[in-house]
């Protein structure tokens, strides 16, 4: 899609969900980061600081998306992809182990990480069904 077009609106709603995904991951990475896995063997410690870098990757790859929003396509669907198995792990974790406390805050959590990939890809979609549809109106020109 042509810089020089308006954004779409499908377009910055994936934009912004990005944005808010790229500033989770970045603060939440660098704060693990930083205070690792206190109370814990060495192993465990190192697992967690390892994802923390993970963690704090992804949201550079989500702001760069955002950033790029114009020319992005299957990589949307993946990043997508990555907050639903982060929130299918939070599941996992609840039902094997039990929820933490506050539960309201990880439960916000638990919903953001499942609810936000689905709109994020129906917005994509929507973009691509207007691209097609752009693109089919200019050919019949």
């Amino acid at each position: 899609m042509n810089s020089q077009n308006p954004i779409l609106a499908s377009q910055r709603v994936v934009q912004v969900c990005l944005f808010l995904i790229a500033a989770i991951c970045l603060f939440g990475g660098s704060l693990q980061m930083v205070l690792g896995q206190p109370d814990t063997s060495p192993r465990l410690d190192n697992i967690h600081r390892f994802l923390a870098g993970v963690y704090f990757s992804t949201g550079v790859i989500n702001l760069w998306a955002a950033i790029t929003i114009r020319s992005q396509g299957t990589l949307i669907f993946l990043l997508a992809l990555g907050v639903l198995l982060a929130g299918v792990g939070r599941l996992v974790s609840m039902s094997q182990v039990g929820l933490p406390t506050p539960s309201a805050l990880w439960l916000a959590y638990v919903t953001s990480e499942l609810v936000l990939p689905v709109v994020i890809v129906l917005a994509h979609l929507a973009t691509g069904r207007q691209a097609r549809l752009a693109a089919s109106a200019l050919s019949t020109r």
